[in-house]
This record gives structure tokens, C-alpha cells and sequence, in this order.
């Protein structure tokens, strides 16, 4: 398959129920030759809306950490687990919620012809979701995090937060320490290419 039919394939995508609300599928971009792909969970209201993944508040904080880890973001991957945004309407705003098993499922088999066509060295799955739709199964962030794994198709990917988690963080010390620790696991996982 070719980037072309793929992306206007995803653009139909109705495997799951989520694209009846999502303003769009939100497909990932980099170069089809990177040796890094990231993995996030799902489209965020911003993402939805710009047909893009990454470009929100967590975005801003996954770019900031790509560059003090030492990567060229112009040279990854990004995508997600699940490519339609799930959210529950609240007056104006359009809430996330958390994508079920089913929804990471469906989209699987996307995020599997993305890695076919990319042939990434490394993966990093950012959150649980991601990791979920990487191994087919749950995956426990603290204990998973910090080390390689072999993916089931072959691969190596490594697991850490989500970029959103350090925004939920309340008190500033733990968020600059969990902020460094994330920048850690992306240096690592750089390391192995």
C-alpha cells in the first residue's frame, strides 16, 4: 500500500463509531523514512480541528522535550493510537474522554500500516492507550517504563507518559521533575537508534 491510499483510506475511516462526531481523521505525519515514531493516544480538540496530530498544549510540551532530548522533530514520526477524536460536549467545549477497547482496536490496524510503511528502528508509545494499541494488550507505564521491549510484530518500542500527563500535574516541583524524566526516556529511546 502507498501513503497516498493509505491516508485517503483513513480519511473514509468508519470502523469504529467515533468518526460520526470527529470533525476529521487526524493521520500521522513525518517522514516516511524515520527511524523514531511516536505514539500518541488520540486526537485532542486542536488536533481535531487542524487535522494534525500533536499541534495542542501536549504538543507544544512533546516538542519542547524533543528538542532538550537532542531529536530533530522535522526527522520523526508522530501519530496516534486512535485517529478520530472521542470528547464528551460540555456547553462550548468538547471534553477528551479516554478512548474504550473497542476504539483502539478498530484503529489497530491503521497504526499497523503506518509502521509498515515507515519501518521505524524505535517506537515510543506515549501513554497507556498507545502502548495498549502497540501490544495488543494493557501495559502497566511504571512498570514497562525505562526499558526496551520487543513489539509483537518485531521492533523495538519503549513506553512512557503521555505529554498531557505532565499538564494535569498540579504542583510545579513534581511536574519539572516528571518533565525531566520524560526528556530521560526520550534521550534513551534516541540512544538505540
Amino acid at each position: 500500500m502507498t501513503w497516498n491510499r493509505l491516508r485517503e483510506e483513513a480519511a473514509a475511516c468508519t470502523r469504529c463509531a467515533l468518526y460520526r462526531h470527529a470533525t476529521q481523521t487526524v493521520f500521522g505525519e513525518g517522514p516516511a523514512d524515520a527511524r523514531l515514531m511516536f505514539v500518541g493516544e488520540q486526537p485532542g480538540d486542536q488536533e481535531d480541528l487542524a487535522g494534525r496530530p500533536f499541534v495542542g498544549p501536549a504538543g507544544q510540551i512533546l516538542d519542547r522535550a524533543i528538542a532538550a532530548a537532542g531529536i530533530d522533530r522535522a526527522r520523526v514520526y508522530v501519530t496516534n493510537a486512535v485517529k478520530h477524536f472521542k470528547f464528551e460536549q460540555r456547553g462550548k467545549r468538547r471534553i477528551h474522554q479516554r478512548p474504550d477497547a473497542g476504539e483502539i482496536a478498530a484503529c489497530r490496524w491503521w497504526i499497523e500500516q503506518e509502521m509498515l510503511l515507515v519501518k521505524p528502528a524505535v517506537v515510543v508509545a506515549l501513554g497507556a492507550t498507545a502502548a495498549r494499541a502497540l501490544f495488543g494488550k494493557v501495559m502497566t507505564i511504571s512498570r514497562e517504563r525505562g526499558r526496551p521491549l520487543v513489539l509483537p510484530g518485531g521492533g523495538e518500542a519503549w513506553i512512557t507518559v503521555h505529554p498531557s500527563y505532565l499538564l494535569r500535574l498540579p504542583d510545579e516541583a513534581v511536574a519539572e521533575r516528571e518533565y525531566d524524566r520524560f526528556v530521560a526516556d526520550l534521550k534513551a529511546a534516541k540512544a538505540r537508534l
